[in-house]
């Protein structure tokens, strides 16, 4: 199984989930976008992951790399590629499957509960989790669901996220941070300390929370 992951910047790795890609036994080949790195022809991975970064899917003048990857994932949509989006991830395919993306009424960033719809519950990637997770977000925008697509999860500040078009989902919060990669994004930041102390009193349910669903998108792809 050959897995491309694609990263924006050198603090948004795949945290938890590279546990699982090793596990796995699965050929990973990383691609930095900010280095510039090419991406690689659809058909010559058996599936992506798509991490975050703190750019937006339309400043394009600013990271010309972002015209190539809405490029890579439109062919990646139609192609029925199997994809999982995480933040910018995610934006990145709703707008390569034609949906908007736009600023969301409020900036989350944080702690919030995620719920996931009736079509959520019954979708292989949520196999075996919970109705309702406490996730991480650090995102301004919001995504909008493609007209083909299928909303998973929604939340109260910003409704949309988590949604499914095909093979490719999009996920707007943050389940694979470990604790190095939060110490690395708020550094010293006021709200490090709160931060990084419910992460520790989250820990177990989290890591057990993202490694279902990084096997339960593995799983996928070995049977697509």
């Amino acid at each position: 199984m050959r897995v491309l992951v694609v990263m924006h910047v050198e603090n948004e790795g795949p945290g938890v989930l590279a546990e699982v890609l090793e596990a796995s036994g699965a050929s990973v080949q990383v691609v930095h976008l900010n280095r510039g790195e090419r991406l690689p022809e659809p058909g010559a991975q058996d599936a992506a992951l798509i991490l975050g970064g703190p750019m937006n899917v339309y400043e394009e003048s600013i990271h010309p790399f972002l015209r190539e990857e809405d490029r890579f994932l439109r062919d990646a949509v139609e192609r029925g590629l199997p994809v999982l989006g995480i933040c910018l991830g995610a934006q990145l395919i709703a707008k390569a499957a034609g949906a908007a993306v736009t600023k969301n009424r409020v900036k989350e960033v944080g702690w919030y509960t995620v719920s996931l719809t009736e079509d959520g519950v019954r979708d292989p990637l949520f196999r075996e989790l919970p109705p309702s997770l406490t996730v991480l977000q650090w995102h301004e925008d919001t995504f909008g669901i493609p007209a083909a697509g299928t909303l998973l999860a929604t939340g109260r500040s910003c409704l949309n996220q988590a949604f499914r078009i095909g093979n490719s989902w999009g996920l707007q919060f943050h389940l694979e941070v470990d604790r190095p990669m939060l110490k690395d994004w708020f550094g010293g930041a006021p709200a490090s300390t709160v931060i990084l102390h419910q992460y520790d009193r989250l820990t177990p349910e989290l890591g057990r929370f993202a490694r279902s669903l990084g096997a339960n998108f593995l799983d996928f792809v070995r049977q697509a």
